[in-house]
């Protein structure tokens, strides 16, 4: 596969800083991708958590994001829309934009899925995991994938 997404952060497979965690900052990670198919008309992103109790635990997604783009900053702001027409859905916090990790005990991997897409998407601000998923259904040209570890005891009883 190709198409590639880093970030400076943390390497792929690795420890994702405290400062990006739920109770250490909360701060997005920067993101950087490479290589997306030449046809691409938009891009979507999700941050997931397979590891939660619960299961799959979604912990942010930006869709909308222009087939120009290159990169989304560190410390993305938690609203609702973004520069370049880019939106956001709510988190398993309930929250719109970025939720840090904040695993109840032992080890979680955080997977950045990143979806070149053929369309664009007409989603609102705020939408849910389901929503995101049924509309990138038969729309996805490629994925490109990053991974970070994250080992911390949350004091909260809402963790992931």
């Amino acid at each position: 596969m190709s198409f590639r997404v880093t970030s400076r952060s943390f390497d792929n497979e690795g420890p994702i800083p405290e400062r990006h965690s739920k109770d250490g900052g909360n701060i997005s990670p920067p993101l950087a991708w490479t290589d997306i198919p030449g046809e691409t008309r938009s891009l979507a992103l999700i941050m997931d958590d397979p590891d939660a109790p619960s299961g799959v635990f979604v912990h942010w997604s930006v869709y909308g994001i222009p087939p120009g783009a290159r990169e989304l900053e560190e410390n993305v702001p938690a609203s609702a829309t973004l520069p370049d027409g880019m939106r956001q859905g709510r988190n398993g916090f309930g929250d719109l934009g970025y939720g840090g990790p904040r695993p109840p005990s032992g080890t979680h991997r955080y997977f950045f899925h990143l979806y070149a897409l053929d369309s664009e998407l007409t989603l609102p601000a705020g939408a849910s995991r389901e929503e995101l998923d049924r509309a990138l259904e038969g729309h996805v040209l490629e994925e490109g994938k990053l991974m970070g570890r994250y080992s911390h005891g949350s004091s909260g009883s809402q963790a992931a």
